[in-house]
């Protein structure tokens, strides 16, 4: 399979790991009114992708990435450990250990991974949990996925997540979700480039309206999301 293929069934909406069952808590900003329309929605999911996911879960992908390269399986957990620590609710959190382990048991089943590093992941999710990004990146080491080319593709999975989630909720019609993704999607590359370039330790996630919706939601009556 060549790389672009393999980014691409990386990328699906029918990757079996549950990511469009979860709204990231823009489900909860739609139920109290912070999210009315387009504008509203193109406002909340480009911060959530540029405060959240550009700066801290891209940087997770780049490190693992690197690891791997490298041949240092043990700063996997230091890597998870890390962001981990950055899922401030308890949704955020069951979240990404839930895709986590999806992607793990997909990995396992769909393309040969070195013992050690199947045994890193299953240790990890014995433990704290194993985190998306982390086992995203490994299945994308697993088939040559080029850094940047993964990380420009691991934000418009993230990105393509929360218009479908706008779509279903605000609501939105179809032609404004592919505006959406057109106008949010030119700025994936240089992410993608501030992704590489930023240290794991320098990695922010600075969304307080994010977090306030995420834990409303845990207590949401009628939801149609996990998250």
């Amino acid at each position: 399979m060549s790389a672009l293929a393999a980014l691409l069934q990386l990328t699906s909406a029918t990757l079996p790991v549950g990511a469009f069952s979860y709204s990231q808590g823009l489900e909860t900003a739609v139920e109290a009114g912070w999210v009315r329309d387009e504008a509203a929605a193109h406002a909340w999911i480009a911060t959530v992708l540029e405060d959240g996911v550009a700066c801290t879960e891209a940087v997770v992908v780049a490190r693992t990435l690197e690891a791997l390269e490298s041949g240092d399986v043990v700063a996997l957990t230091r890597i998870n450990r890390r962001f981990l620590a950055s899922r401030e609710t308890r949704e955020l959190r069951a979240e990404t250990v839930q895709m986590g382990r999806s992607m793990r048991l997909l990995i396992g089943s769909t393309v040969p991974i070195a013992p050690a590093v199947l045994a890193q992941l299953a240790a990890l999710e014995r433990g704290e949990g194993l985190s998306y990004p982390v086992a995203w990146a490994v299945a994308a080491a697993a088939r040559a996925v080029p850094v940047e080319t993964a990380l420009v593709g691991y934000l418009y999975a993230a990105l393509e997540n929360l218009v479908l989630a706008a779509v279903k909720t605000v609501p939105l019609g179809q032609t404004a979700g592919q505006r959406l993704l057109t106008q949010l999607g030119q700025t994936l590359a240089a992410h993608a480039c501030a992704a590489i370039a930023c240290p794991l330790d320098e990695i922010t996630n600075f969304l307080p309206g994010q977090v306030m919706a995420s834990m409303q939601h845990e207590h949401q009556h009628t939801r149609l999301f996990r998250s």
